[in-house]
């Protein structure tokens, strides 16, 4: 039985009161047992001094000691009167063989008489052990006994009874007011005590009323306790708390609302049926592509038995786990037509859907209901172009600019160049005209003051603006190079056999340069690519990486799983690094930091890794190494 705070505090206080009690009385009834004792004892001895002293008085030289005192009325009439002693129950003289000389009942004289206890020895125990001896001796006599001797020599003894029995009746008689006051004692602490727990229980109470409004939603829930003790503090610390609730609450109550807008604007579908099979909880997008998906609905009636959404949620019901994703297609809605239209008609079935199935769980683990996720493949398909076709877009935008640039400079040195020659073919012209006007002695003055053209200066600069179409021919060749549309020939590729391909044109590089080469591709997974394009672009990571280590050092070609089924590979250099100025242009057309690097290399790298719907990732720290690593997708 559930024993609450109200009963433990009053038992707590009954079972205090009443062990005080008993120990009180336990005090109090060996205190009367002792004294019960110590009054038998003087009425015995007092019995034995008379005894005694009448036996003293008939005893002469030379008679029958034992004759003697059984013939003496006297004598006879002391130890009859002594059973008239409260507690006394016999009083004797016995000889040295406990043989019955004279008893206070002529009947037992010549018997024997066994010994009984021993009043003075019991005397001597602590009072409790004299209590215990007493209501366990079951009428057991105690004796007092007194020695008598004719001369020197002891001849019988004097042994006056006294009963336990007696004692015990005695102290029982003066326990019962005791007991009662015990017991009135008792009734008192209980009542008292439920007082004092019903007052003290009062605020507890009060809290109790306050955590039930607070759990029933109630807002701004305060506890008027006017109390100066800890009971107080614990109401001041609950209004803190309510008050920092109710504002966590319309907090939240906000996000809840932010939340199921967002829930009911996804793309995804989404719907929540509970484990008897009841629909909980349908966003529009679930609603549209099951139109009696409604809150209330049997999910049951809703798709068939062997709809892969019926199967991974039966499934989750079972195992408590996530299930999928998996591919589903379901019937498209159609538009109102007219009955015999709707009989001719089938539904269309819908793109492909990504479905999946979550197990929702409560806090101690009791399954809530299961969470429903049906995913457009055809929305995430236009989702990924988009973002290809945006990579595409800032690809252009910084290949452009890095054209304009590179265009921008032969054009200037150019223009600088031909205005020269136009200046030296300028005077050559002028130096004609004066010629032909003025007559053959003013041209022959003409002509011997005319500066003569300097042919090797325009020689250079002909072959300066020679040099500088070649570069604007090589940059145009490289930027068509760059922007023209490629045909992909995706297949698997075993990255092992690629790099096994790559590494003995990198060996001789890396010979060169001091570089020691070492390649960990073993069991990697397949990836989905061009082998041609992946091969050049490995090609340029590689070779890129043992030109930046001149000095020697390891160039590491690591290939591994990674997450979202791509594959990851590596290179790793301890090279000089990259400066992290230049990390944020290293993938530019015509951009390099070598002295006879063209700036396409890592370009066509990047171009590349974009086809194959890819990623690359450079991690470098200066005069430590560069780590250019490719995510790819997998086969």
């Amino acid at each position: 039985m559930r024993l609450g705070i109200k009963g433990k505090q009053v038992l707590g206080v009954t079972s205090l009161v009443g062990a005080v009690v008993v120990v009180l009385s336990l005090l109090n009834l060996a205190r009367l047992a002792r004294v019960s004792l110590e009054e038998s004892q003087a009425r015995a001895d007092f019995i034995a001094r008379a005894i005694y002293q009448r036996a003293r008085e008939v005893i002469r030289e030379g008679s029958d000691p034992y004759k003697a005192l059984r013939a003496d009325p006297g004598l006879r009439s002391i130890l009859t009167s002594s059973l008239y002693s409260k507690n006394v129950t016999f009083a004797a003289i016995v000889d040295v063989y406990d043989l019955v000389v004279a008893h206070a009942d002529p009947a037992l004289d010549g018997q024997p008489l066994p010994p009984g206890g021993d009043l003075s020895r019991l005397l001597s125990r602590p009072a409790l052990s004299q209590l215990v001896a007493i209501y366990s001796g079951q009428g057991r006599n105690l004796e007092l006994q007194q020695p008598l001797l004719l001369g020197n020599t002891q001849f019988a003894s004097l042994r006056i009874g006294v009963s336990t029995l007696l004692i015990r009746q005695d102290l029982d008689a003066s326990l019962r007011p005791a007991t009662a006051a015990a017991f009135a004692a008792l009734a008192i602490s209980v009542l008292v005590a439920s007082l004092l727990a019903q007052l003290l229980l009062r605020p507890i109470h009060v809290i109790r009323s306050g955590l039930t409004r607070l759990g029933q939603g109630e807002f701004g829930v305060r506890l008027d306790l006017n109390q100066h003790d800890e009971f107080g503090d614990l109401g001041n610390f609950f209004n803190t708390v309510s008050a920092q609730l109710s504002a966590d609450r319309s907090q939240m109550a906000g996000q809840v609302a932010h939340l199921e807008s967002a829930v009911e604007h996804l793309e995804d579908a989404v719907a929540i049926v509970s484990p008897s099979g009841e629909v909980l909880f349908a966003n529009p997008a679930m609603r549209a592509l099951l139109p009696a998906a409604a809150a209330g609905a049997s999910f049951e009636g809703i798709v068939g038995p062997d709809h892969p959404l019926r199967r991974l949620s039966e499934q989750t019901l079972m195992s408590r786990q996530s299930r999928g994703p998996v591919t589903a297609t379901f019937p498209r809605r159609r538009e109102s037509v007219s009955d015999e239209d709707a009989d001719q008609k089938t539904p269309d079935p819908v793109g492909e859907r990504l479905i999946m199935t979550h197990a929702v769980n409560a806090p101690n683990g009791e399954l809530l209901g299961i969470m429903l996720v049906a995913r457009n493949l055809e929305y995430l398909s236009q989702v990924q172009s988009t973002i290809r076709y945006s990579r595409k877009l800032a690809a252009l935008g910084r290949l452009s600019a890095g054209v304009a640039h590179e265009v921008k400079n032969p054009l200037n040195a150019m223009m600088i160049h031909l205005e020269l020659l136009r200046q030296q073919f300028g005077q050559e012209t002028a130096a004609a005209r004066t010629v032909a006007a003025g007559g053959r002695t003013a041209a022959a003055a003409m002509v011997t003051e005319a500066p003569p053209i300097d042919a090797r200066a325009a020689t250079e600069h002909v072959d300066v603006i020679a040099s500088e179409i070649r570069r604007l021919d090589e940059v145009v060749h490289g930027f068509l190079k760059f922007t023209r549309t490629e045909d992909l020939k995706l297949q698997p590729v075993r990255l092992t056999a690629l790099v096994d391909e790559v590494v003995p044109i990198v060996r001789p590089e890396a010979e060169r340069h001091g570089v020691t080469l070492t390649v960990e591709c073993d069991g990697a997974p397949d990836v989905n690519g061009d082998p041609a394009m992946l091969r050049q672009a490995f090609l340029n990571l590689a070779l890129n990486a043992c030109q930046a280590m001149p000095d020697g050092g390891t160039l590491r070609i690591q290939c591994e799983a990674a997450r979202g089924r791509r594959v990851a590979v590596a290179f790793a250099d301890t090279g000089v690094g990259i400066k992290p100025e230049d990390l944020e242009r290293i993938f530019d057309l015509y951009f390099t930091t070598k002295a006879t690097g063209s700036g396409i290399g890592l370009s066509m790298v990047y171009r590349t890794v974009q086809m194959h719907d890819g990623e690359i990732e450079v991690q470098s720290t200066p005069g430590a190494g560069t780590t250019f690593r490719v995510l790819l997708p997998q086969a």
